[in-house]
Parts: C-alpha cells; structure tokens; sequence
C-alpha cells in the first residue's frame, strides 16, 4: 500500500477525482434531456390561455368561447343585472359569495364564468337574450332546473355550488384572457 505522499498515492487521487468528474459529466448529460422532457409539450402551453376581443359584446350580451376544452360564458353585464347581483344577501346563498370576488374589480360589467351547471355539467341557457335565464336573470339549465342569477351564483335547483370563475385579466380595453 503507497503511503501518504508517495507518487503513487497522487496517481491514485488523480485518477478517482477524474473518475468521479467524468461520471458527474455523463450523469448530467444523460439527466439534462430526462428532466426537460418533463415540461410542457408546445400544444399544452398554447392551451393554457386565450385571448379574445370583447369589443363587440354589447351590455345585456354574452358569449360561449372554449378554454382548455371546456365552454365559459363572456357577459357584459347592464348597470341594473350589477346592481340587483350586488343587492343580493349573500347569507342566504346556498354557496356564499359576494358578487365583487366573482368579478375583475375595475370592470364590474364583465363576468367569466364555467359554462358548466355545477349539478351534472350540462350547459345552461342564458348566453342569448332570447334564451331562458331562469328566475334570476342569470343562467339557466334546462336539465334539471338550476337557476343562478347575473353573478354565477346558484340561487334555486340541485346545483351545488356557484358557476366556477377562471383566471382572466383585461390586456387592454379590449381584449380579455382567460388563464
């Protein structure tokens, strides 16, 4: 065995260190391509918002766009469905919610909300202003008689729970995104 010091000793430290650097080297090569593989493919990330033009929406009107597969309504809402939403004793709700944390607070005029009835998914009606927006002027599903009013919020039928909101944000005076 070569003593500390030895030139053999230094051969010896000089190859394990070596060793050890080309292993570290290999390990991240073969690693770097494995852990980047795992972010999102380009189709996922172009899914993963939408912008639209909200130009055209007139007060009282709604749209149906897709994000992520699933239908939300785009509502511009009139100065009367604001303030009969804001009138509303959020303790009498089945799901609790203030009308002001449903929507973007400097353009209370704009709700987004799932297009899904929170009872079984089906779509409710409401979008149109010749369609069906139940009792409370809102939406609508004609499946089982759910009822929510110009917030979202469920107010009369089975459905459980308040029309989910999205994540969205106004990128300028027109244009609204979704995610």
């Amino acid at each position: 065995m070569a003593e500390k010091g030895s030139p053999l000793h230094g051969r010896r430290d000089f190859l394990q260190l070596t060793s050890i650097a080309v292993g570290t080297v290999g390990a991240a090569s073969f690693g770097w391509p494995l852990v980047f593989s795992m972010d999102k493919s380009a189709e996922v990330k172009a899914l993963s918002s939408t912008e639209l033009d909200i130009a055209s929406i007139q007060p009282g009107q709604a749209i149906l766009v897709k994000w992520r597969k699933k239908p939300y309504f785009v509502r511009r809402r009139t100065k009367d469905e604001i303030s009969a939403a804001e009138k509303v004793e959020v303790a009498l709700l089945r799901d609790p919610e203030k009308d002001s944390a449903r929507v973007n607070g400097d353009r209370p005029e704009w709700l987004v909300v799932g297009a899904n009835c929170t009872h079984f998914g089906c779509i409710p009606t409401g979008a149109k202003a010749t369609e069906n927006r139940g009792e409370f002027g809102g939406f609508y599903c004609p499946c089982h008689g759910s009822h929510y009013d110009t917030s979202g919020r469920i107010r009369k039928g089975p459905a459980p729970k308040n029309l989910p909101v999205p994540p969205y944000k106004f990128v300028s005076d027109n244009i609204l995104r979704i995610g």
